[in-house]
C-alpha cells in the first residue's frame, strides 16, 4: 500500500496538447484514461486547434503537444521530435478549393483563407506557390472548421482545407483547385508530413523516449480495441457522421503513427530543408 502512495505522491504531470479531431483523440485516448500502464505519468489533455498549439508551442507553454511539422521548424531549439503519434502518410494532404471553376492562377492576388500561418498546410502551398506570386495579403486566417462555410458564402475566393474538410467540402458544392498532397508525393515520391508530437528538450533524453514508448502503445491499444475509444471521439468530433470520423481515423492513423520510420524521416528532413531553402523557417540542425 505504501509504495502505491508514493508512487501516487511521486507521480509527475506533463501537459498534453493535441486537437478534438478524430485522429488526436483516437491517438491519445488510451494515453489520457490510462487505458495503459503509464507509471509514474500523468497526463493533463488541453484540446485545442491546431494553430492554436502551434502558437502554445512557440511560447513554450506545453510539455508536449501535436503540431504542424510547419510550426516544428521554428521550434528545434526548444523541442525535440518523438517518433509515435504524428501524421504522416498519402493521400492525406491539404486542398484548396472554391466555388468556382479557378486554377490556381486565376486565384493570384485574390483572397484565400487558410487555416493558420504556422500550419503544414500553409508551408505547402507556399513551396508550391513559388511561381505564381501569391501576394501575403490575399491569405486570411481563420480556424479550419469555418473555411468551407466562408467560401462557399464568397466571403473569400478559395480556402486551403486539412483535417475531415477533404471528406466534406462537396456538401458545400466546392470544387478541388489542387490537391497540395499529391503535388508533394509526385514531386519527391515521399510520404506528405503533417503534423507531429514535441517534447520539451529541458524533460531529459531518457523522459522523452520513455514517453514516445508510451504514445506508441496508446496508439497500437486503440488500433487493437477500435470501438473503444468512440465516445470519447464523438464528444469532441463536432458532430461529424461515424462514417467522417471512421474515414478520417483510416486516412491519419497508420503505421507512421507508431513510428516515423525511414522514409518518414526522409519526408520530414525534405519538407524542412525546402522550407529552409525558401527562408521560410530559419536553419536549424535537425534532431529528434
Amino acid at each position: 500500500m505504501s509504495s502505491i502512495i508514493n508512487r501516487i505522491i511521486n507521480m509527475k504531470t506533463l501537459t498534453l496538447g493535441y486537437s478534438p479531431c478524430p485522429n488526436d483523440t483516437f491517438i491519445f485516448y488510451a494515453l489520457i484514461h490510462r487505458r495503459i500502464d503509464t507509471s509514474d505519468f500523468k497526463f493533463k489533455e488541453i484540446l485545442l486547434d491546431v494553430e492554436t498549439l502551434n502558437q502554445k508551442a512557440l511560447n513554450a507553454d506545453l510539455d508536449l503537444t501535436k503540431i504542424s511539422y510547419h510550426a516544428f521548424g521554428h521550434l528545434r531549439d526548444k523541442y525535440c521530435l518523438l517518433r509515435a503519434g504524428g501524421a504522416l502518410g498519402k493521400g492525406c494532404g491539404p486542398l484548396v478549393v472554391a466555388k468556382h471553376d479557378y486554377s490556381m492562377e486565376e486565384l493570384r492576388g485574390k483572397k484565400i483563407a487558410i487555416p493558420g500561418k504556422l500550419t503544414t498546410a500553409f508551408l505547402l502551398l507556399q513551396l508550391f506557390d513559388s511561381a505564381f506570386c501569391l501576394l501575403p495579403s490575399a491569405f486570411v486566417e481563420m480556424p479550419f472548421h469555418k473555411i468551407m462555410d466562408a467560401v462557399a458564402k464568397e466571403e473569400v475566393d478559395a480556402g486551403l482545407i486539412i483535417h475531415e474538410s477533404r471528406f466534406t467540402y462537396p456538401s458545400y458544392g466546392l470544387k478541388q483547385v489542387l490537391d497540395l498532397g499529391e503535388w508533394w508525393e509526385k514531386d519527391t515520391g515521399l510520404p506528405i508530413p503533417l503534423g507531429c508530437v514535441i517534447a520539451k528538450q529541458a524533460l531529459g533524453e531518457s523522459m522523452n523516449i520513455r514517453i514516445n514508448a508510451l504514445i506508441r502503445q496508446s496508439v497500437e491499444y486503440a488500433f487493437k480495441n477500435r470501438s473503444e475509444p468512440a465516445e470519447y471521439i464523438k464528444k469532441h468530433s463536432q458532430e461529424l457522421s461515424d462514417e467522417v470520423i471512421n474515414r478520417h481515423i483510416d486516412l491519419y492513423v497508420n503505421d507512421y503513427s507508431l513510428d516515423i520510420g525511414q522514409d518518414g524521416e526522409k519526408a520530414v528532413k525534405e519538407l524542412l530543408s525546402r522550407a529552409e531553402d525558401a527562408g521560410i523557417i530559419p536553419k536549424a540542425k535537425f534532431q529528434y
